[in-house]
């Protein structure tokens, strides 16, 4: 077993499965462009190993609570600067996302902790996914201002609905491990000190299976049509986000969404 940190990744190779951990445990693995950065490069380089499996989860109390607001803040100078910096930043989430989509091999997630805003793409992109029973799932846009992104109207509804991923917007509702079970969201819910050994009974099924016909039934599930329908939703999420992350109401709804929680 091998483990290496890249910046805000950890990267750790146990036999043949990479296990790669979002690792900004002090912010509970908020999104900023060097994360993302980190995260790509180490999908990159996991590709190139042709593992059995990849692993996506997290180190810290959380899995990620979505962009980092902090970041946002520190880039409204001008209109202009926070729509760069933005436009960085989703764009790099959803270069993220269609990674995962493009693995070759299985992708699990093992999600340690709440999952809220575009951090939830790395859940939806993800073959099995296992969660913690005190987690929870939460959008909080319409709380900000900000545009779904990280696949919240790209891939959501494909798996739970139209109407019900409506309602979550709407009502910013949290989805607790439970019920998000319940409505096919993830595949299994179990004690966060059981996670692993789940992420570990699954790879146990892999193994007795064939790799090609596991990576064939992939490629058949994200053939050329759904992904891209898939990164044409995202880009128009992307989109949507820049034309409302600048306006004046939304740098409020930052500013009172960081000071509830101060």
């Amino acid at each position: 077993m091998t483990t290496t940190v890249q910046g805000f990744v950890l990267i750790e190779n146990r036999d043949d499965v990479v296990w790669v951990w979002l690792s900004r445990p002090d912010r509970h693995n908020s999104l900023i462009p060097e994360l993302i950065s980190d995260l790509k490069n180490a999908l990159m380089d996991a590709a190139r190993q042709r593992p059995r499996a990849l692993v996506v989860t997290a180190k810290g109390s959380s899995f990620s609570t979505g962009g980092d607001i902090a970041g946002f803040l520190d880039h409204r100078r001008t209109q202009q600067d926070l729509r760069d910096y933005a436009e960085e930043l989703v764009d790099g989430l959803h270069g993220v996302i269609l990674d995962l989509i493009d693995f070759p091999a299985p992708v699990l997630a093992a999600l340690n902790g709440p999952v809220t805003g575009g951090s939830v793409g790395l859940m939806l992109a993800a073959d099995l996914v296992a969660m913690a029973e005190h987690a929870f799932l939460q959008p909080y846009y319409s709380q900000v201002g900000f545009g779904p992104d990280g696949g919240w109207t790209a891939l959501m509804p494909d798996r739970i609905g139209v109407s019900r991923t409506l309602e979550i917007q709407y009502r910013n509702e949290r989805v607790n491990a439970a019920e998000a079970r319940e409505i096919g969201l993830v595949s299994s819910v179990c004690p966060l000190s059981e996670l692993e050994g789940q992420i570990g009974k699954w790879l146990d099924d892999l193994s007795g299976g064939s790799s090609r016909t596991h990576l064939a039934t992939r490629r058949g599930v994200w053939d050329d049509a759904r992904r891209e329908t898939v990164r044409r939703r995202l880009d128009q999420e992307k989109d949507r986000f820049l034309e409302l992350v600048a306006l004046p109401e939304t740098i409020e709804g930052m500013l009172e969404f960081t000071r509830r929680r101060a």
